[in-house]
């Protein structure tokens, strides 16, 4: 199982700085994670957040093209239905240029009312909207419609669907499927074999919520704080534009007592290194994952928390993941 990390470069309204400094940093940590071994870096987008969320994850993942050589760099995710497959075809061939053929492109649905209508697109066709741009992008490339073309013969595609139907989708498109739940394997290799492709190709991964410390005592009381903050503005910004009230602000304790749920907001991992990699891998169970990120950074975290957080993914974390004869655990109970 390959590890990465996973950046949004939020920039908290309470504790604002300054944007060019985290935008170096990020790249600071991007390099520092490729040293220290990391398989892949992941960015993702978001607009009109109040935070400053990443909103072009293709111009950023260009930046680490250019300051890094050997980490992969995925979009986890791209929201395809704000963008058309042209723009979406030439810039991800600038990144897989700039990288020597390095990029993942992720793609997704997206969820969010005023970004829909920022883009002026439909929120009620964005998962035809995604199948359809995925489509076009493989006619695109195959075709040779724009140049440059990508450095890849065939560049990944990463599908972020949830759940059995969005499965379903990824695998009767031939693509990967950006998700790490095991109930999601099974009709995700139906439909892939329903649609004339071996399931032999099924390859899943995608993003751990989760944090990794030597201490988890110690580091709680910081990482809970972020942790709530993080979440309750996903669930803050999930309801503008829709007639649903705020959420209440959430507990991190509760939180992080669970490990598993039909939600990506209402679970953590956290724990020791081991921890962690166990509660992975029973998550995981016997479904093709073969990639796995975790936030680099929860919440506009302070630099040196980041700085330690990467270092123990990187070099005590994958380790213990990428162990091909690792046995699986038992469920807790």
């Amino acid at each position: 199982m390959q590890v990465g990390l996973y950046f949004d470069l939020r920039n908290p309204p309470d504790r604002r700085q300054d944007p060019t400094r985290l935008y170096g940093f990020t790249l600071e940590m991007c390099q520092e994670a490729e040293r220290l071994g990391a398989d892949s870096v992941w960015v993702t987008e978001h607009h009109l957040f109040d935070d400053g969320y990443l909103p072009q994850p293709l111009t950023f993942a260009a930046a680490i093209a250019a300051c890094t050589s050997r980490v992969r760099i995925g979009t986890g995710i791209m929201i395809a239905p704000l963008h058309a497959a042209v723009e979406i075809a030439e810039q991800a061939a600038v990144v897989d240029i700039i990288s020597g053929g390095r990029l993942d492109l992720g793609l997704g649905a997206g969820y969010r009312i005023p970004e829909f209508e920022l883009f002026g697109a439909d929120p009620a066709k964005r998962y035809s909207a995604t199948d359809g741009r995925v489509r076009e992008l493989r006619r695109i490339w195959a075709d040779g419609r724009v140049t440059p073309r990508p450095v890849q013969d065939r560049l990944p595609i990463w599908l972020g669907y949830l759940g059995p139907k969005g499965a379903r989708r990824a695998g009767l498109l031939g693509e990967n499927l950006l998700c790490t739940s095991a109930s999601s394997a099974e009709p995700y290799r139906e439909a892939l074999a329903e649609a004339g492709h071996d399931p032999m190709i099924a390859r899943m991964g995608g993003g751990i919520q989760g944090w990794v410390s030597d201490d988890p005592e110690r580091d709680w009381p910081v990482v809970g704080k972020h942790l709530a903050y993080q979440l309750d503005s996903y669930r803050r910004h999930m309801v503008a534009g829709t007639d649903a009230p705020t959420p209440r602000p959430v507990d991190p304790d509760r939180i992080r007592a669970r490990e598993t749920s039909k939600s990506s907001l209402d679970y953590f991992h956290y724990g020791t290194p081991e921890d962690v990699a166990s509660s992975i891998r029973v998550s995981v169970g016997d479904a093709p994952v073969d990639t796995v990120y975790l936030w680099a950074s929860l919440g506009g975290m302070p630099e040196e928390l980041v700085a330690q957080h990467v270092n123990v993914v990187c070099t005590r974390l994958a380790p213990l993941l990428r162990a091909v004869d690792a046995p699986t655990p038992p469920p807790a109970g």
